[in-house]
């Protein structure tokens, strides 16, 4: 009697809680749906002097997001598959020599430490690295990191690598359930979109019998079209894709709409340059109203979810003007905190956040096509520094471009750096523009670039 006494309180306690849970996840719903009809954006106010009025996030956005990026992608496609080189897209032979003359170097370098490793080898430590330099077209991907669900280069990398691990990882990968799969380390992980023209991962076994012919033809077969192996060869132990590397190299792809007219840009940019400059001393620092405290609120700008409108706002921009702002970074080690998004808390002060830039610049090109049409122009930014942050180049890109729209001062980009808050700067740029070119393991030499 007490048994079923108990089982029918339980059931009736279950049936009010699922009740009450759908009250709750109706209530809720309609506290969301009021909180998006009273949203209130907040906007950055920037203290600085500039010729125009300065785009909004959202205005940012769709300026950089209405275009043509389906060109660009065919593009990557193209260079992917060696139909086509960057060195075509600026008529100049820049292209080749970064390639040849890193292969060159590291061949010296992976080969001497070889030969004096070799007489070393033993027991646990007799192992084989090999060095993979991968191609890949980003809008096939879900970016490199392994995720489950996802169709990630690194999940494809890795199954074509699970062919050549030796006997003893297996048995132990098949005791704990696991797919027979190798490990690839790589030099920096691209996110969803981004491609990769010479992206370099590592990979080691203990077999004696593998040849980086069987490694170029098995990853080459995952995935035709989309993902290419440029070389394998094999290197000491102690190389590390991440590690060892002293820089690495992007480009950015920005298409110009038909109707964007350089000439007319160019006249902005005279207007800009004889802008007076002038700022008031007294004018309060640049910050960012992370609560509703009444001592942050000067420097916010409130708006609805209508656009937020102003009288001037540009509607064009120079390339020389991107190029101009991108060059004062050059040779500077400075911390790019603002320009980072998606970061760890433990990343956004010191020493993480500080990247040395070696080369920033920016130029106007066009994307050769394999049919004699002439090709679409474009903006290309080409970045070369030590280090990255998370999507810092797609960010610097798109707030490069709302600086020059606007015709700000030439060290706009130095004085975002000491804002504090990241809505001072834009939101990123389509990750369909930008390309891992390549990785250096020897110290970087500025006549290897693309834009000189």
């Amino acid at each position: 009697m007490v048994t079923s006494f108990t089982v029918k309180s339980v059931a009736t306690f279950i049936g009010k809680e699922k009740r009450l849970g759908r009250f709750r996840d109706l209530v809720s719903l309609s506290s969301m749906e009021n909180q998006t009809k009273n949203k209130i954006y907040f906007h950055y106010n920037h203290t600085d002097s500039c010729n125009s009025a300065r785009w909004t996030a959202r205005e940012s956005y769709q300026f950089m997001y209405e275009r043509p990026w389906q060109d660009v992608l065919h593009f990557f496609s193209n260079v992917v598959n060696a139909r086509l080189t960057l060195s075509t897209m600026f008529g100049t032979d820049n292209g080749p020599q970064v390639s040849t003359c890193i292969d060159v170097v590291d061949d010296d370098y992976k080969t001497s430490e070889v030969c004096d490793e070799k007489e070393e080898r033993c027991g646990r430590w007799e192992r084989v690295t090999f060095k993979i330099i991968l191609s890949y077209s980003g809008y096939a991907f879900d970016g490199w990191q392994k995720q489950p669900g996802l169709n990630t280069v690194q999940e494809i990398v890795e199954k074509s690598l699970g062919r050549f691990v030796d006997d003893k990882k297996a048995r132990l990968l098949k005791e704990k359930s696991k797919p027979l799969e190798g490990c690839a380390v790589v030099a920096g992980r691209t996110d969803k979109g981004v491609s990769a023209i010479r992206q370099v991962c590592s990979f080691y076994t203990w077999r004696k019998d593998v040849k980086p012919c069987d490694i170029e033809g098995e990853i080459n077969s995952a995935a035709p079209g989309k993902l290419r192996v440029v070389s394998v060869s094999e290197v000491s132990r102690v190389f590390h894709p991440n590690f060892s590397a002293k820089w690495r190299r992007y480009l950015y792809i920005f298409p110009l709409n038909d109707q964007e007219n350089e000439k007319q840009c160019c006249e902005n940019e005279k207007e800009v340059e004889s802008f007076s400059f002038a700022r008031n001393c007294n004018e309060p620092s640049n910050k960012c109203v992370e609560s509703s405290s009444s001592e942050n609120v000067e420097n916010l700008i409130f708006g609805n979810n209508k656009e937020f409108e102003a009288p001037n706002k540009p509607t064009c921009f120079s390339v020389c003007r991107v190029n101009q702002l991108l060059r004062h970074l050059e040779g500077k080690l400075l911390s790019y905190k603002m320009f980072a998004r998606d970061t760890k808390a433990s990343r956004n002060i010191g020493p993480p956040t500080e990247c040395f830039m070696y080369h920033a610049r920016a130029a106007e090109a066009r994307i050769p096509c394999l049919v004699h049409e002439e090709g679409r122009k474009v903006m290309c930014v080409e970045l070369v520094a030590n280090r990255f942050l998370r999507k810092m180049v797609r960010v610097l890109v798109a707030t490069s471009i709302r600086e020059a729209a606007a015709g700000a001062e030439e060290d706009a980009l130095l004085k975002l750096m000491e804002a504090t808050c990241r809505r001072a700067t834009a939101p990123p740029a389509p990750p369909d523009g930008l390309c891992l070119v390549d990785v250096g393991y020897t110290d970087f030499n500025p006549k290897n670039c693309l834009i000189p």
